[in-house]
């Protein structure tokens, strides 16, 4: 990871709060490390359970619950945030691009009632069922 994209996310992380040294167990992998493992998952599209402990990034549960406490944290939404206010402040952002995709924009709930269409034809049609 970049360094310079390591110092933008770095700030948005929750702070740890230290193991109370009077009870035993594993070091927690830094949050560096991790973030590369939950980057290596997102882009290789393996299971969580088979990123390779010898790659350094932590076992796959422990990317994956530290991706689950950043998202609580809304520590992607800052760093879009923050994103896209470094690129508008550089005039690097087009907005005349973008493009809203209905997938993701909520719909109001039942939405207007649809008007029935008015017929065109000068009468009604004979029933074809009967």
């Amino acid at each position: 990871m970049p360094d310079g994209l390591w110092q933008r996310i770095e700030p948005l992380l929750p702070r740890h709060v230290p193991r109370d040294p009077r009870r035993p167990g594993r070091n927690r992998v830094p949050d560096r490390q991790v973030l590369c493992g939950i980057l290596f998952v997102l882009h290789t599209g393996i299971q969580w359970e088979f990123l390779p402990q010898e790659l350094g990034f932590g076992s796959g549960m422990t990317c994956w619950r530290r991706l689950e406490e950043w998202n609580r944290a809304g520590v992607w939404q800052q760093l879009h945030e923050l994103l896209l206010a470094e690129l508008q402040g550089a005039g690097k952002l087009d907005w005349s691009r973008a493009v809203i995709d209905s997938s993701h924009v909520r719909a109001a709930r039942r939405g207007p009632k649809a008007v029935r269409a008015r017929s065109t034809a000068p009468e009604r049609a004979r029933s074809t069922t009967s």
